[in-house]
């Protein structure tokens, strides 16, 4: 049995990171899909990085389904998309990048330090 430090270890040893200045650099490139994976009463208590969409860890595969019948498809991506995924601190970010990774999106990565890091860095956060 692996522990939730394990688990988000292993993901870790197989998904891309970038750093908040990384993120920064790229914020407003129109073709970024940034994604906040953590819950919507945690979105709605502190906010989200600007032109994020909320796509709860617990809903992520149904959110991301790409088949044209899937009612629960939150956004349109291809496979080749550049897809930044955060939450609050990185676990939870890390688990759904290697969940986006399996389901066979290929440019995806997790903000190192999640929200926390990016407010750490001055940045704000928006409601």
């Amino acid at each position: 049995m692996k522990s939730f430090p394990e688990l988000i270890k292993e993901a870790n040893d197989q998904i891309n990171t970038v750093s908040v200045e990384e993120l920064q650099s790229v914020i407003d490139d129109p073709n970024l899909i940034l994604v906040d994976v953590q819950s919507k009463d945690a979105v709605e208590e502190n906010g989200m990085i600007k032109n994020a969409i909320n796509a709860n860890r617990g809903f992520l595969e149904f959110y991301f389904d790409q088949r044209a019948d899937n009612p629960f498809k939150k956004i349109d991506v291809k496979s080749d998309s550049k897809i930044v995924v955060y939450c609050g601190a990185g676990g939870q970010g890390a688990l759904a990048t290697k969940t986006l990774m399996d389901m066979g999106f290929n440019d995806v990565s997790n903000l190192e330090g999640g929200s926390a890091a990016w407010v750490e860095a001055g940045n704000i956060l928006y409601s």
